[in-house]
């Protein structure tokens, strides 16, 4: 069934309606609204959103083709599940992305844009001291995106970017699952260093340990929680 916490969407004149569904159900699946597993039911969340059935219809669809939604034989739609192997895989990508934009970051970033790295750090932080797990995910996306910006490397932001949907589905689900973030919060501090003081070899080592760090998690998590 649909989740409770919906809202009725605002309808945008200028955009067709069955994109604006899927854009607000696309987003309520990546923050976490609409968790792994979750039953999209076309009524239900027709009268939630406070639309028709058609555009709810149309926009499952193209979750459907956008591999947000599985459709399952004489069940309906849910919302796809986060395969252990899907994540490591991404992973994997990431460490040697990470890595190489994190020597990039370390050689070009501006002073202008470490005091910004500076400044999102220390709210990343002061998240984990209060464990505003908010406030933990939309910093630690931040955080990354800097260094990924910072290397002006457009295709290479491009790639990350074609990934960004499935990291951030799983980002949610780190974040609300686990309770220590010591090791995660000295990690970032080790990435920064290294960028702040423009060491491009440290910058590399300590951004590809951070994300096996993360793996290695993965790999801890019970079987029945991913797969």
């Amino acid at each position: 069934m649909a989740k409770r916490g919906l809202k009725r969407i605002e309808i945008q004149n200028y955009k067709p309606l069955g994109e604006v569904v899927f854009d607000y159900l696309r987003n309520a699946i990546l923050n976490g609204d609409l968790k792994p597993g979750e039953r999209l039911m076309e009524i239900a969340l027709a009268e939630q959103l406070g639309v028709s059935r058609t555009p709810v219809r149309e926009a499952i669809r193209k979750l459907e083709l956008e591999n947000f939604v599985e459709m399952i034989p004489r069940k309906g739609a849910y919302v796809a599940e986060l395969k252990a192997k899907d994540i490591l895989d991404i992973l994997e990508i990431r460490a040697l992305l990470e890595g190489f934009a994190a020597a990039s970051a370390a050689e070009k970033m501006t002073d202008d844009e470490v005091k910004v790295l500076t400044s999102t750090l220390e709210k990343f932080e002061k998240a984990v001291t209060k464990q505003d797990r908010q406030a933990m995910i939309d910093n630690d996306n931040k955080f990354h995106d800097l260094i990924f910006q910072a290397t002006r490397n457009n295709k290479l932001i491009d790639i990350v970017n074609s990934l960004q949907d499935q990291f951030q589905r799983f980002r949610v689900i780190y974040f609300n699952e686990f309770d220590d973030f010591q090791d995660l919060q000295s990690s970032h501090r080790e990435i920064y260093d290294a960028i702040s003081t423009h060491n491009k070899p440290n910058a590399k080592e300590h951004a590809e340990e951070h994300i096996h760090l993360v793996k290695d998690s993965v790999m801890r998590w019970k079987n029945d929680e991913i797969e």
